[in-house]
């Protein structure tokens, strides 16, 4: 494949690349911090706005909804308007949704800021970080630069925990978006410092945005509330849609819309109209392989980050602070084996890196599984922590550069869209399988051990049959306890209930890490499609 066509105002010529990189990386950052922030402060902010966990669950899926359907069309309108222009514009709408977080009197409000306002400015932004990092960063040197912004944005999730859990506990969460304010005006006091492509000659072609906006969000939105509604039977006091749970209309409907969209596409190409993208873009073997593994790395990351912590908070009861401190060992080998890789090997076979980078993940999985017994302490994560934060790194090293490069310069908007449809489509996954594979084990573990379990009462048998029909929550002991005693079961039952709820938790932990890490054998499979020679190299002319 040929390198892409170089661009008179990029990079080589242009002084200040660093200094741009460090500004991206704080976007990219500044993106994923929200998500891993409010899972730490969640019963803090529903009590601070009046309203109940399960309402602060669902902005944080309509977050993910609305960057996840306006990925693709937040990197058209940057190829149309300018990719520094709609980063800029799209910093503006996140910052005024940070603020508006930040005053939040409840949870409509809440909505509004960050589900809508600042689900809205990442769709402009993140696609766009993608084209502004081939446009100011000179070529052999950007394998580096993708692992950079990648890692900026998986230490995101790792800092999140600390940083919410400090400012919850010992301020207020409120601060975090009036921080994120400040940071979203220092990055637009250095927009000017960037080089920009010009702005492509065309319109955005709204049907085709409507289509992929709605069948995205309707896949999305339908994963994401599969775990409580259920993925095909409805779930008891779920709603339900000609005798099935709508999760499947939904991922039906959305399915059907993304067939219209591509032959919409198609109509629009035959016609000499410019389409949403070029659906041709996903018969190139190298980006499609790029966006496997984008989709199968997040897949698999948002497993782990969904099951570790609940390891750490709820069986281990730990604080926040805890948690998060636990999660530290992957956030420093994540960005030294990103930063690490291009530096060391730049001309690296990406195929051979991300596959070492798979088996490193695979083991640090297998081990968490390993790890899940009852006696098991926080130290059991240290270690899976720095495989999985290797495996991750080697990954962030390799994917950008790799779709990038995978098609000219000119259409690298485009490919920041895909790729970020990719990760949040993949995140949404395996936060979703993964859920409901925990809650299913855990779920049938406790009814099975109850039932079974000649301590318990048989009035307490029949009562949690009835009550736990519709899933078991995942508490702790102290939690469990408490709940028990409301109910009017204590003594040597609630000892049984709760040893056998213990027992539970460590099973369905067990499953799920063992589910993740087919997953991530899974993703093996999808390296076949990555190239063998690095694009540093396949850009630079053989020695003689």
């Amino acid at each position: 494949m040929s390198p892409p066509p170089n661009n008179p105002s990029a990079p080589s010529t242009r002084s200040g690349s660093g200094l741009v990189l460090a500004v991206l990386c704080a976007g990219q950052f500044l993106m994923t911090l929200d998500s891993s922030v409010m899972n730490v402060s969640m019963a803090t902010v529903a009590q601070d706005l009046g309203t109940t966990i399960t309402g602060i669950q669902t902005a944080i899926t309509l977050y993910t909804l609305v960057m996840a359907s306006l990925m693709i069309t937040g990197g058209k309108i940057g190829a149309i308007g300018g990719r520094r222009r709609v980063f800029g514009i799209g910093l503006i709408i996140y910052g005024v949704g940070s603020f508006v977080t930040g005053l939040a009197p409840n949870l409509g409000v809440l909505l509004l800021g960050w589900s809508l306002l600042e689900g809205i400015g990442a769709a402009l932004i993140m696609p766009a970080i993608v084209s502004l990092v081939a446009a100011n960063i000179p070529a052999e040197r950007r394998n580096a630069a993708y692992g950079l912004v990648a890692a900026a944005g998986a230490a995101a999730v790792a800092v999140g925990p600390i940083l919410g859990g400090a400012v919850t506990t010992y301020a207020s969460w409120r601060l975090v978006f009036f921080g994120e304010v400040v940071v979203v005006v220092l990055i637009m006091l250095l927009l000017r410092r960037m080089a920009d492509s010009p702005p492509e000659q065309a319109r955005l072609d709204v049907v085709g945005s409507i289509l992929s906006v709605g069948g995205l969000g309707m896949i999305v939105y339908g994963v994401l509330r599969s775990s409580e509604w259920g993925w095909i039977q409805n779930r008891p006091g779920a709603p339900a849609v000609f005798g099935l749970s709508p999760v499947v209309w939904l991922l039906l409907g959305g399915m059907l819309l993304l067939y219209l969209l591509r032959e919409w596409l198609a109509a629009r190409i035959r016609n000499a109209r410019e389409p949403l993208f070029d659906p041709d873009l996903l018969r190139n073997r190298q980006l499609t392989g790029g966006l496997g593994m984008f989709f199968a790395q997040f897949c698999v990351q948002a497993g782990v980050f969904f099951a570790v912590p609940l390891f750490l908070s709820v069986v281990l009861q730990l604080s926040a602070l805890g948690t998060g401190a636990r999660l530290l060992p992957l956030s420093v080998a994540l960005i030294a084996t990103a930063v690490g890789i291009p530096k060391l090997a730049p001309r690296a076979s990406p195929r051979r890196v991300v596959r070492w980078g798979l088996v490193s993940m695979i083991i640090g999985i297998l081990l968490l599984a390993a790890g899940m017994d009852p006696g098991a302490n926080a130290a059991v994560v240290a270690l899976p922590m720095l495989l999985m934060g290797a495996g991750l790194g080697a990954l962030a090293a390799q994917l950008g550069a790799v779709t990038v490069s995978a098609v000219p310069e000119s259409r690298s908007a485009e490919v920041g869209g895909l790729q970020n449809t990719a990760m949040y489509l993949g995140a949404s996954l395996g936060t979703a399988l993964i859920g409901s594979v925990l809650i299913a084990t855990l779920t049938s573990s406790v009814a099975a051990g109850i039932e079974n379990n000649p301590q318990v009462p048989a009035a307490v048998q029949q009562q949690a049959a009835t009550e736990l029909a519709d899933g078991v929550p995942f508490l702790s002991d102290t939690q469990l306890r408490e709940e028990l005693g409301a109910a009017g079961v204590t003594g040597p039952a609630a000892d049984a209930v709760i040893s056998v709820n213990s027992d539970a938790r460590l099973n369905a932990l067990q499953t799920t890490f063992a589910v993740t890490a087919l997953l991530a054998v899974a993703a093996l499979l999808v390296t076949r499609r990555l190239p063998v020679r690095s694009p540093a190299a396949a850009a630079s002319p053989a020695p003689p």
